[in-house]
């Protein structure tokens, strides 16, 4: 039971940008069954997530070899004209951990027959599912794309074999070695060093952190496609992965708290496009800005601004932008419009009342008789009380005698 692995480039539509990333493809030699997975980057994050999804799919690991490539997320060294290879230390510790063998083909042209199944179903994936260049808002979107290709490709014929993939991999699929129990983690830690832009440089890009983390060191757990931050055990900023060189990716929330002593600054933020192009700050933002700064002045309706995108922290971002664009209707330039706008969307989505309502006793119906409280029922049935009333005059003659012993003291 035997299997190869592969990477390949791929294009999509990523934003309505046309993107290069690396498509990862692990398929087993008797039946054919294949696990793709597409990652914004081809090292050794992407290498690692590719196996272990590929084994959490095929609900096992291969017995026999794994044939590869002299890739470099694997081999450190070729050595000689024979097979032996210095491997890569994580590498090593992985194939450990999840126990199998590799094999490592031939450098070149002579080692590609080697593995000729998956150099040949990188080519049909490409041609059957990628062409045309699906379109995608993220790379989370693609890769569910991906896995759901990967089951109908189960029902499909190879050549002129009798039976499908599926049919084929049924068979297989009991002799595949367990699952280990523990996790092994993919990812590649860092401890970089916030400068203070509030950015942290990993793989020579650039990712925004919150900006109160000035100067300290963080933590970071690169993965193919995203990266984490860490402020000791509190996860402090998430990113897709960049996918060149010198670039930078900012999330605006992260400098909220700065722009608001210095709002000035704002209009021209590079994080201030950056969210308009992923579709985070939206015409209707742009739209209620405008109206803040009118009613405001400038300085003070870019604080406005600022207390309402301090609303996505807590909010939907969709329920926020229907709070603005409903404020925007009645001329309200105030965050708490806005809030209170929200709030009601949200309740509304949620089939839940409003605080104010749900507090609000529901009326009692006209046709009901009033129901009277017991001590009342239990009066209307006492005799009438025909007693005097109390009097006080027995003690006001006590009085005199109190004023004589004032006036001869003993």
């Amino acid at each position: 039971m035997e299997a190869e692995v592969d990477f390949g480039d791929v294009h999509v539509k990523l934003r309505g940008e046309l993107t290069k990333l690396t498509l990862f493809c692990f398929r087993l030699s008797y039946s054919g069954k294949a696990a793709h997975r597409i990652a914004a980057t081809g090292g050794q994050e992407a290498f690692f997530e590719g196996h272990a999804h590929a084994f959490r799919v095929l609900g096992g690991i291969p017995v026999g070899k794994i044939r590869y490539d002299n890739l470099k997320s694997a081999v450190d060294q070729v050595i000689g004209f024979s097979r032996l290879r210095e491997e890569a230390e994580r590498w090593t510790a992985f194939r450990s951990h999840y126990g199998f063998d590799a094999f490592y083909c031939q450098p070149g042209i002579q080692g590609a027959h080697e593995k000729g199944g998956v150099e040949g179903q990188i080519g049909w994936y490409r041609r059957n599912h990628l062409v045309p260049l699906p379109e995608v808002d993220s790379i989370a979107e693609l890769n569910a794309m991906v896995d759901a290709w990967d089951v109908d490709d189960e029902q499909r014929r190879i050549g002129s074999r009798p039976h499908t993939v599926g049919e084929y991999f049924a068979i297989e699929q009991p002799h595949l070695a367990a699952l280990p129990e523990d996790h092994f983690e993919t990812g590649r830690w860092f401890n970089p060093r916030v400068d203070r832009y509030a950015q942290v440089s990993v793989r020579m890009n650039k990712y925004s952190v919150p900006a109160h983390l000035i100067g300290r060191q963080v933590r970071v757990l690169a993965h193919a496609s995203e990266l984490v931050v860490y402020d000791n055990r509190t996860e402090a900023a998430r990113h897709e992965r960049l996918m060149g060189k010198g670039e930078v990716r900012l999330d605006l929330d992260h400098y909220l708290e700065v722009l608001q002593r210095k709002p000035g600054a704002l209009p021209g933020a590079t994080a201030l496009q950056q969210a308009r192009a992923a579709g985070k700050f939206t015409p209707a933002h742009d739209a209620w800005w405008a109206g803040a700064c009118k009613a405001h002045g400038d300085a003070e309706g870019t604080r406005a601004l600022i207390q309402v995108l301090l609303l996505h922290r807590h909010m939907r971002h969709a329920d926020v932008v229907d709070g603005i664009t409903r404020a925007l209707k009645v001329g309200a330039f105030t965050a708490d419009a806005v809030g209170v706008e929200a709030r009601l969307v949200a309740d509304q989505d949620s089939g839940t009342q409003p605080e104010a309502e749900a507090n609000t006793p529901p009326a009692i119906p006209s046709n009901i008789p009033a129901v009277a409280p017991l001590t009342e029922r239990r009066l209307r049935q006492l005799p009438p009380d025909t007693r005097p009333l109390p009097t006080m005059d027995k003690y006001d003659d006590l009085l005199p005698s109190r004023r004589a012993a004032s006036k001869h003291p003993n």
